[in-house]
């Protein structure tokens, strides 16, 4: 039932959750996951400065954050040579989603994303009233040519792409996204979504030009730096743009426990560089774990893998529920042809232990039910 007091657009709207968290999961199992290795989170932590740089900074949590995000957006605006103007900094790169949208999206207006893709970012536009038109994927990949012809027909305020892809991993070279970018058409802007770019090969992120009118590209301190409990995340784009933001946005939303512990850790690349260490090692044993079943993996630029369970998605929904049902977190896309897959981060020795005992169990399950 609905409250009368709410906006027609508000009470049209389903009362959805986008991603379904494993405390959630674990409350109605009654016990804790053996392996959590579902959200992409970094189970290799932030970096152990930060971890001291937030702890230091806890008995001074009875002052607010710099609405200003000061240090930090001065910090992330040399580690990328632009100048403090071009960074917009807020609770993850969903809250700064949110704000785009608000800031960009009338009733009405078309937005343009892929099939598939990172669902919390159509959540936002359905708040405001957007217009969502969808474009499928291209072999497991995010289609740029096809998410630029179909802004041009329909006019779209914004284009989303995430380069690398969530949910299947896949990437494109720099080139194709900076010819992705030349052709945006007037009146449009590419939203490039980058939260898995640490994690990615060289030659994947374009050149910055931060003043570059027809993109604006986010990041996160949620992956590779380990800090997705910390919610720190942050827009490169054109001046006039980012300033914006601050007409929407909460100035006092910012933790500054976690302004502090993403200041120490952007100041750490080394740590940055044994993260990726420990994804390359378990993105190859979950590969090794996926051929012991007789399943494939697509390749990956980011902190997890997608399993081609080689059937359909109601297949790979009964392994992932058997997964569920022994003790490992584990989730998969909800669209098909993407939904053939489970998905699954990178986790801890232990962690993939788990998954490889309980993974025949679950085939074995999801052909026994078919």
């Amino acid at each position: 039932m609905s409250d009368a007091r709410l906006t027609s657009l508000a009470a049209s709207l389903p009362a959805t959750v986008p991603f379904v968290g494993p405390e959630a999961q674990e409350r109605a199992a009654g016990r804790p996951f053996a392996a959590r290795i579902g959200a992409n989170e970094s189970v290799f932590g932030p970096s152990p400065r930060a971890i001291a740089a937030m702890a230091a900074a806890s008995e001074h949590v009875w002052q607010y954050a710099d609405p200003e995000n000061h240090d930090l957006r001065a910090a992330i605006a040399a580690y990328h040579g632009v100048p403090p103007e071009n960074i917009a900094i807020d609770a993850g790169i969903d809250t700064l989603l949110g704000l785009l949208v608000r800031l960009t999206v009338a009733a009405g207006d078309k937005v343009v994303t892929s099939a598939g893709a990172y669902p919390t970012f159509n959540f936002h536009v359905a708040g405001f009233g957007g217009e969502l038109v969808t474009v499928p994927y291209n072999d497991d990949h995010e289609d740029p040519a096809a998410l630029i012809a179909k802004a041009a027909e329909v006019q779209a305020k914004l284009i989303y792409i995430a380069n690398p892809d969530n949910p299947m991993g896949t990437w494109h070279s720099a080139d194709v996204i900076q010819r992705m970018i030349d052709a945006v058409p007037a009146g449009s802007l590419l939203v490039l979504d980058e939260a898995y770019i640490e994690l990615a090969p060289e030659g994947t992120a374009p050149d910055l030009h931060p003043e570059e009118e027809r993109v604006i590209r986010m990041r996160t301190f949620s992956k590779a730096y380990g800090m997705a409990g910390a919610r720190v995340a942050y827009a490169i784009g054109p001046a006039g743009l980012i300033a914006a933001f601050d007409r929407v946005r909460n100035h006092f939303g910012m933790n500054r426990t976690a302004q502090i512990g993403a200041l120490a850790a952007i100041q750490d690349q080394a740590w940055i560089d044994h993260v990726r260490a420990r994804v390359t090692v378990a993105r190859n044993r979950i590969a090794d774990i996926a051929a012991d079943n007789g399943l494939s993996v697509l390749p990956s630029a980011t902190n997890f893998v997608a399993l081609d369970c080689g059937q359909d998605g109601a297949f790979a929904r009964r392994v992932l529920d058997s997964l569920i049902k022994d003790g490992i977190f584990v989730r998969m896309p909800g669209v098909s042809p993407l939904n053939r897959c489970i998905r699954v981060s990178a986790g801890t020795t232990a962690d993939l232990d788990a998954f490889a005992a309980a993974l025949p169990k679950a085939i074995a399950a999801a052909n026994q039910g078919a």
